[in-house]
């Protein structure tokens, strides 16, 4: 999905209690743009699931839109800030995987975030994918085998 984007920045910002939604806006530009686009939707717990697991629909014209995702794993390199090579990839660098179901508009996919504007760093993000291509799970093995790096300027 992201593969003709840049820049892309999600926010999530949890609703009023009692609510355990959460609201989802996604920011990005297109590679030839430099006009940022904007997606909306919101998160809901999936009913039944173990925590971790979640339920987005669209807002606005993307109503009709729906997707499921779920947290693959986590991590803070704050606690282990050098890697193999011995350079520092940056106290504080969390980072998060997620599977995303395939909906009306994209396939499924993996993606890893992270809240540095740098990203995760090449070395993590292979730790990862290769993490990821040793899992039991097929379908999370073939993804991992197609997991990028999105543009950033």
């Amino acid at each position: 999905m992201w593969k003709s984007k840049r820049n892309v920045r999600i926010t999530y910002t949890p609703l009023p209690a009692p609510s355990a939604q959460v609201d989802n806006l996604v920011r990005y530009q297109t590679l030839t743009s430099s006009k940022e686009k904007r997606v909306e939707g919101i998160d809901t717990p999936s009913a039944g699931a173990k925590g971790g697991e979640w339920d987005w629909r669209g807002k606005g014209w993307l109503k009709v839109a729906s997707s499921h995702w779920e947290v693959l794993g986590w991590g803070d390199l704050g606690s282990d800030p050098m890697l193999e090579d011995g350079k520092a990839e940056g106290e504080g660098n969390q980072w998060v995987v997620t599977y995303f179901a395939k909906t009306l508009f994209t396939p499924a996919g993996i993606d890893v975030y992270s809240r540095r504007k740098e990203g995760v760093g090449r070395e993590l993000l292979e730790r990862i994918k290769d993490e990821l291509g040793g899992s039991g799970d097929a379908a999370v093995k073939k993804l991992a085998g197609e997991v990028f790096e999105v543009v950033r300027d």
